[in-house]
Parts: structure tokens; C-alpha cells; sequence
């Protein structure tokens, strides 16, 4: 999976993509609407997404993704939100409807890899053109196994970040970190940690 963000212009508008959650399915989750906007908003952000997640090698042919796609993906996300944050809060409600959606989701095979051989002789992995239903089959899958899994599912974390509704999964060691991203939200914090401090001192 990838880390880190990738950012650029799309539409109308600057984005940038996070892939820190610790699962593809979460990736996708943080881009809902939401921190600061809805990021999914055109068909080039989704490849930028579908490449910086790892479902796909870099340089694999998404040409043929359309409008359609990015209701699918949107679709999905909504159902994984759902069982996430129904995970996260007891008082939430089942939402089987969702959990029927994405086990009908993960029942399609994920795109097929191949090796093949570069000229200096190493194998890199290629896809072809990979189908819509298959790439969505594959973050389907990824949700059932985090959510099935009882030590994934109990690292499940919300941010602690002001306003921030990424989820993650805690792997840090003694299960301690609080948000999303240190460089993120950690870092806001700790920019209104010391503006506090500065305003009790001047007071």
C-alpha cells in the first residue's frame, strides 16, 4: 500500500490524497466530504487515487474509467463509512443493507496480476486494463477482512484532530498515536498548543 499523499489540480480545485489509514478501504474513506471537501470530484482524481493506493501499478491503463466509476466508488465508500464508524460508536445502528452491499462487492475477483520480464531481466508487475467491478471487489474485500479481523478491528482509531473524521488502524507500538497524520493534524496541534500558550503568556 502506499504512504503518504499525492497532490496536484483537478477540476476546479487543488487536492491532495492521503493513503496513512493503514488500509485501502479507510484510503478511501478519507476522501469523503469532508477535511476540508469532497476529493473524489472527477474522473482524474480517481486514477491519481486508484494508482497512489496501490490497487494498481503506477503507469497501469485507467483511460477507460468514466463518470460511472466515480459513483461506484462513492457508493462504496458510503457503505464502508457506514460499518466503520458503526464499529467505532455501539449506539450506531447494524447497517445491514451495507454489509449486504459490500459482501456482494468483495465476491468479484480482484484484477489479475502478471510478471513480467524488463530487459535488464528483473519481472515487474502489470495489470491490464483493469474492469470496475474488480478493482471495487478488491477494497470490498479489504473491508471484510478489517472488519472481521478482531486485532485490525480493535486498532480501529477516530483522528483526535479538531474536525477531522479520518479513521486509521493503530499499529504504533503501545497502540498510542492520536492522529491521523503527524505531520497533519499533530502538527495543527501543536501549532494551537503553543498560539495558547503564547496568548496566556502575553496575558
Amino acid at each position: 500500500m502506499a504512504l503518504g499523499t499525492v497532490t496536484g489540480s483537478a477540476s476546479s480545485s487543488a487536492y491532495e490524497l492521503r493513503f496513512d489509514a493503514g488500509r485501502i478501504c479507510l484510503d478511501l474513506l478519507a476522501t469523503a466530504t469532508t477535511h476540508p471537501g469532497e476529493k473524489l470530484d472527477s474522473v482524474e482524481v480517481l486514477h491519481a487515487w486508484i494508482t497512489g493506493s496501490g490497487l494498481v501499478p503506477p503507469g497501469t491503463p485507467l483511460t477507460h474509467a468514466d463518470a460511472s466509476w466515480l459513483v461506484g466508488f462513492r457508493e462504496l465508500r458510503g457503505h464502508i463509512g457506514r460499518l466503520v464508524h458503526g464499529r467505532l460508536s455501539p449506539t450506531t445502528p447494524p447497517y445491514d443493507r451495507s454489509l449486504a452491499r459490500v459482501n456482494e462487492l468483495a465476491r468479484t475477483a480482484p484484477p489479475a496480476p502478471r510478471a513480467l520480464r524488463r530487459e535488464d531481466g528483473t519481472l515487474v508487475r502489470e495489470l491490464d486494463p483493469p474492469e470496475y467491478s474488480a478493482l471495487l471487489g478488491a477494497i470490498a474485500r479489504d473491508t471484510v477482512e478489517l472488519l472481521t479481523d478482531p486485532v485490525a478491528r480493535a486498532s480501529l482509531r477516530q483522528c483526535e484532530g479538531d474536525n477531522c473524521p479520518i479513521v486509521y488502524v493503530d499499529s504504533s507500538r503501545g497502540r498510542r498515536r492520536r492522529w491521523c497524520s503527524s505531520e497533519v493534524c499533530g502538527n495543527r496541534e501543536r501549532v494551537a498548543r503553543h498560539r495558547r500558550r503564547a496568548a496566556l503568556a502575553r496575558a
